[in-house]
Protein backbone atom coordinates (compact mmCIF):
# COMPACT_ATOMS: atom_id res chain seq x y z
CA UNK A 1 0.00 0.00 0.00
CA UNK A 2 1.27 3.37 -0.59
CA UNK A 3 1.09 6.25 2.28
CA UNK A 4 -1.18 9.40 2.01
CA UNK A 5 0.92 12.63 2.86
CA UNK A 6 -0.23 12.58 6.82
CA UNK A 7 1.18 9.08 7.04
CA UNK A 8 3.98 9.76 5.79
CA UNK A 9 5.01 12.97 7.84
CA UNK A 10 3.48 10.88 10.96
CA UNK A 11 6.29 8.36 10.45
CA UNK A 12 9.15 10.74 9.45
CA UNK A 13 8.17 12.36 12.96
CA UNK A 14 8.32 9.18 14.55
CA UNK A 15 11.68 8.34 12.29
CA UNK A 16 13.09 11.49 13.30
CA UNK A 17 12.31 11.15 17.66
CA UNK A 18 13.87 7.49 17.20
CA UNK A 19 16.85 8.38 15.89
CA UNK A 20 17.47 11.33 18.42
CA UNK A 21 16.62 8.83 21.53
CA UNK A 22 19.14 6.37 20.62
CA UNK A 23 21.55 8.69 22.00
CA UNK A 24 19.51 10.40 24.48
CA UNK A 25 17.57 7.47 25.79
CA UNK A 26 14.82 9.11 27.65
CA UNK A 27 11.45 7.98 26.16
CA UNK A 28 13.10 4.97 24.41
CA UNK A 29 11.11 5.94 21.13
CA UNK A 30 14.05 3.81 19.35
CA UNK A 31 12.86 0.76 21.14
CA UNK A 32 11.16 -1.49 18.49
CA UNK A 33 8.13 -1.93 20.56
CA UNK A 34 7.65 1.59 20.62
CA UNK A 35 8.90 2.47 16.89
CA UNK A 36 7.13 -0.38 15.25
CA UNK A 37 3.71 0.36 17.21
CA UNK A 38 4.07 4.42 16.15
CA UNK A 39 4.31 3.74 12.38
CA UNK A 40 1.27 1.20 12.76
CA UNK A 41 -0.69 3.80 14.15
CA UNK A 42 0.63 6.41 11.53
CA UNK A 43 -0.61 3.72 8.70
CA UNK A 44 -3.62 2.22 10.02
CA UNK A 45 -1.98 -1.59 11.01
CA UNK A 46 -1.04 -0.90 14.64
CA UNK A 47 -2.05 -4.08 15.86
CA UNK A 48 0.05 -5.70 13.00
CA UNK A 49 3.18 -3.62 13.88
CA UNK A 50 2.60 -4.41 17.27
CA UNK A 51 3.43 -7.97 16.83
CA UNK A 52 6.23 -7.20 14.85
CA UNK A 53 7.75 -4.73 17.31
CA UNK A 54 7.44 -7.22 19.83
CA UNK A 55 9.24 -9.77 17.58
CA UNK A 56 12.36 -7.18 17.31
CA UNK A 57 11.69 -6.07 21.18
CA UNK A 58 12.55 -10.06 21.99
CA UNK A 59 15.75 -9.55 19.35
CA UNK A 60 17.18 -6.22 21.21
CA UNK A 61 17.14 -7.21 24.35
CA UNK A 62 20.40 -8.19 24.20
CA UNK A 63 21.73 -5.46 21.83
CA UNK A 64 23.91 -2.80 24.15
CA UNK A 65 26.86 -0.60 23.87
CA UNK A 66 29.80 -2.31 25.69
CA UNK A 67 32.60 0.17 26.08
CA UNK A 68 33.84 0.99 22.10
CA UNK A 69 31.67 -1.73 20.66
CA UNK A 70 28.45 -0.24 19.25
CA UNK A 71 24.90 -2.28 18.97
CA UNK A 72 22.99 -2.60 15.97
CA UNK A 73 20.80 0.25 15.12
CA UNK A 74 17.69 -0.68 16.91
CA UNK A 75 15.83 2.47 15.23
CA UNK A 76 16.85 2.43 12.14
CA UNK A 77 16.03 -1.48 12.23
CA UNK A 78 12.39 -0.70 13.92
CA UNK A 79 11.06 1.82 11.85
CA UNK A 80 12.75 0.53 8.28
CA UNK A 81 11.19 -3.15 9.22
CA UNK A 82 7.96 -1.58 9.79
CA UNK A 83 7.59 0.42 6.70
CA UNK A 84 8.56 -2.10 4.23
CA UNK A 85 6.18 -4.34 6.77
CA UNK A 86 3.31 -2.57 5.90
CA UNK A 87 3.80 -1.25 1.97
CA UNK A 88 4.28 -5.53 1.39
CA UNK A 89 0.59 -5.91 2.40
CA UNK A 90 1.66 -9.40 3.66
CA UNK A 91 0.40 -9.07 7.37
CA UNK A 92 0.94 -13.31 7.87
CA UNK A 93 3.77 -15.17 9.58
CA UNK A 94 5.41 -15.36 6.44
CA UNK A 95 5.49 -12.21 6.18
CA UNK A 96 6.68 -11.13 9.34
CA UNK A 97 9.60 -13.10 9.31
CA UNK A 98 10.75 -11.63 6.23
CA UNK A 99 10.48 -7.85 7.70
CA UNK A 100 12.54 -9.42 10.83
CA UNK A 101 15.20 -10.87 8.79
CA UNK A 102 15.42 -7.45 6.94
CA UNK A 103 15.63 -5.61 10.11
CA UNK A 104 18.49 -7.53 10.82
CA UNK A 105 20.48 -6.82 8.03
CA UNK A 106 19.24 -2.72 8.24
CA UNK A 107 20.36 -2.97 11.93
CA UNK A 108 23.84 -4.02 10.72
CA UNK A 109 24.21 -1.56 7.88
CA UNK A 110 23.02 1.50 10.23
CA UNK A 111 26.18 0.93 12.09
CA UNK A 112 27.74 2.73 8.87
CA UNK A 113 25.17 5.84 9.67
CA UNK A 114 25.70 5.52 12.89
CA UNK A 115 30.01 5.61 12.49
CA UNK A 116 29.25 8.93 9.74
CA UNK A 117 27.65 10.83 11.99
CA UNK A 118 29.46 10.52 15.29
CA UNK A 119 32.92 11.45 12.95
CA UNK A 120 30.43 14.65 11.89
CA UNK A 121 30.05 14.88 15.97
CA UNK A 122 33.94 15.49 16.41
CA UNK A 123 33.22 18.76 14.36
CA UNK A 124 30.03 19.94 15.73
CA UNK A 125 32.12 19.82 19.53
CA UNK A 126 34.88 21.70 18.08
CA UNK A 127 32.36 24.13 17.45
CA UNK A 128 30.69 24.13 20.54
CA UNK A 129 34.13 24.62 22.62
CA UNK A 130 34.89 27.76 20.06
CA UNK A 131 31.63 28.90 21.24
CA UNK A 132 32.62 27.78 25.30
CA UNK A 133 35.77 29.69 25.21
CA UNK A 134 33.37 32.56 24.37
CA UNK A 135 31.23 32.13 26.69
CA UNK A 136 28.35 32.18 23.94
CA UNK A 137 25.92 29.81 26.03
CA UNK A 138 23.61 30.12 23.65
CA UNK A 139 25.82 28.50 21.08
CA UNK A 140 26.96 25.84 23.00
CA UNK A 141 23.69 25.02 22.91
CA UNK A 142 22.86 25.64 19.52
CA UNK A 143 25.59 23.09 18.48
CA UNK A 144 24.54 20.11 21.04
CA UNK A 145 21.08 21.32 19.16
CA UNK A 146 22.75 20.59 15.88
CA UNK A 147 24.10 17.42 16.84
CA UNK A 148 21.09 15.94 18.05
CA UNK A 149 19.21 16.70 14.69
CA UNK A 150 21.99 14.84 13.00
CA UNK A 151 21.23 11.76 15.22
CA UNK A 152 17.30 12.13 13.83
CA UNK A 153 17.96 12.88 10.44
CA UNK A 154 20.28 9.47 10.81
CA UNK A 155 16.38 7.73 10.45
CA UNK A 156 14.38 9.66 8.66
CA UNK A 157 16.17 10.47 5.45
CA UNK A 158 16.52 6.40 5.18
CA UNK A 159 12.87 6.53 6.22
CA UNK A 160 11.52 9.00 3.43
CA UNK A 161 13.87 6.81 0.29
CA UNK A 162 11.98 4.02 1.91
CA UNK A 163 8.66 5.64 1.76
CA UNK A 164 9.04 7.11 -1.66
CA UNK A 165 9.41 3.18 -3.15
CA UNK A 166 6.39 1.73 -4.87
CA UNK A 167 4.73 -0.74 -2.51
CA UNK A 168 4.58 -2.71 -6.08
CA UNK A 169 8.01 -3.11 -6.16
CA UNK A 170 8.92 -4.10 -2.74
CA UNK A 171 5.86 -6.58 -3.05
CA UNK A 172 7.40 -8.05 -5.87
CA UNK A 173 10.91 -8.48 -4.50
CA UNK A 174 9.46 -9.98 -1.57
CA UNK A 175 7.52 -12.22 -3.81
CA UNK A 176 10.38 -13.41 -5.60
CA UNK A 177 12.31 -14.36 -2.54
CA UNK A 178 12.64 -18.36 -2.87
CA UNK A 179 11.44 -20.46 -0.31
CA UNK A 180 14.94 -21.58 1.52
CA UNK A 181 15.98 -18.30 1.78
CA UNK A 182 12.62 -17.34 3.65
CA UNK A 183 12.51 -20.35 5.88
CA UNK A 184 16.00 -19.51 6.64
CA UNK A 185 15.42 -15.90 7.77
CA UNK A 186 12.52 -17.92 9.83
CA UNK A 187 15.70 -20.11 11.79
CA UNK A 188 17.71 -17.15 11.80
CA UNK A 189 15.51 -14.87 13.51
CA UNK A 190 14.11 -17.64 15.81
CA UNK A 191 17.95 -17.73 16.75
CA UNK A 192 18.52 -14.56 17.36
CA UNK A 193 15.55 -13.84 19.43
CA UNK A 194 16.95 -17.10 21.41
CA UNK A 195 20.71 -15.57 21.57
CA UNK A 196 19.22 -11.77 22.69
CA UNK A 197 17.10 -13.21 25.83
CA UNK A 198 19.97 -15.62 26.87
CA UNK A 199 22.13 -12.42 27.19
CA UNK A 200 19.43 -10.98 29.14
CA UNK A 201 19.49 -13.82 31.51
CA UNK A 202 22.60 -14.38 31.58
CA UNK A 203 22.76 -10.54 33.10
CA UNK A 204 20.13 -10.74 35.80
CA UNK A 205 21.33 -14.31 36.54
CA UNK A 206 21.92 -14.02 41.16
CA UNK A 207 19.47 -15.32 43.54
CA UNK A 208 18.03 -11.89 43.98
CA UNK A 209 16.52 -11.60 40.56
CA UNK A 210 15.99 -15.32 39.81
CA UNK A 211 12.36 -14.88 42.33
CA UNK A 212 10.56 -12.54 39.81
CA UNK A 213 11.94 -14.57 36.88
CA UNK A 214 10.07 -17.23 37.69
CA UNK A 215 7.32 -14.99 39.63
CA UNK A 216 6.41 -13.68 35.54
CA UNK A 217 6.13 -16.99 34.05
CA UNK A 218 3.64 -17.98 36.91
CA UNK A 219 1.63 -14.87 36.18
CA UNK A 220 1.50 -15.06 32.57
CA UNK A 221 -1.07 -17.50 32.37
CA UNK A 222 -3.89 -15.61 34.12
CA UNK A 223 -5.29 -14.26 31.84
CA UNK A 224 -8.17 -12.54 33.93
CA UNK A 225 -5.50 -10.58 35.00
CA UNK A 226 -4.79 -7.18 32.42
CA UNK A 227 -1.47 -5.33 31.39
CA UNK A 228 -2.75 -2.74 34.18
CA UNK A 229 -2.97 -5.34 36.94
CA UNK A 230 0.06 -6.93 35.90
CA UNK A 231 2.09 -3.95 35.90
CA UNK A 232 0.86 -2.79 39.64
CA UNK A 233 1.92 -6.02 41.09
CA UNK A 234 5.35 -5.62 39.31
CA UNK A 235 5.51 -2.34 41.29
CA UNK A 236 4.30 -3.67 44.50
CA UNK A 237 6.37 -6.50 44.31
CA UNK A 238 9.52 -3.96 43.63
CA UNK A 239 8.66 -2.02 46.47
CA UNK A 240 8.34 -5.24 49.05
CA UNK A 241 11.70 -6.11 47.51
CA UNK A 242 13.05 -2.10 48.10
CA UNK A 243 12.07 -2.01 51.68
CA UNK A 244 13.20 -5.18 52.74
CA UNK A 245 16.34 -5.36 51.78
CA UNK A 246 16.86 -2.04 52.68
CA UNK A 247 15.61 -2.89 56.24
CA UNK A 248 17.40 -5.90 55.91
CA UNK A 249 20.75 -3.55 54.96
CA UNK A 250 20.17 -1.58 58.21
CA UNK A 251 19.86 -4.58 60.45
CA UNK A 252 23.21 -6.36 59.08
CA UNK A 253 24.97 -3.13 59.37
CA UNK A 254 24.05 -3.00 63.37
CA UNK A 255 24.80 -6.51 64.40
CA UNK A 256 27.51 -7.66 66.52
CA UNK A 257 29.81 -8.55 63.88
CA UNK A 258 29.74 -4.79 62.90
CA UNK A 259 30.84 -5.71 59.04
CA UNK A 260 28.24 -5.97 56.09
CA UNK A 261 26.56 -8.89 54.27
CA UNK A 262 27.17 -9.84 51.14
CA UNK A 263 24.04 -9.10 49.01
CA UNK A 264 24.79 -12.03 46.49
CA UNK A 265 25.31 -10.09 43.72
CA UNK A 266 29.38 -9.05 42.99
CA UNK A 267 28.34 -5.91 41.28
CA UNK A 268 25.98 -4.73 43.48
CA UNK A 269 28.54 -5.10 46.55
CA UNK A 270 31.12 -3.21 44.70
CA UNK A 271 28.95 -0.08 43.87
CA UNK A 272 27.82 -0.28 47.19
CA UNK A 273 31.42 0.15 48.65
CA UNK A 274 31.91 2.85 47.08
Amino acid sequence: MDFNILAIILILIVAFLAGMEGILDQFQFHQPIIACSLVGLATGHMKECIMLGGALQLMALGWANVGAAVAPDAALASVASAIIFVKAGKFDAAGQNVAIGTAIALATAGLVLTMVVRTLSVVIVHQADREAEKGNFKGVEFWHMVALVCQGLRIAIPALLLLFIPSHIIQHALNSLPKWFTDGMTIGGGFVVAVGYAMVINLMANKEVWPFFFLGFAIAPLNELTLIATGIIGVCAAIIYLNVTSNGGGGNNGGGDGGSSASGDPLGDILNDY
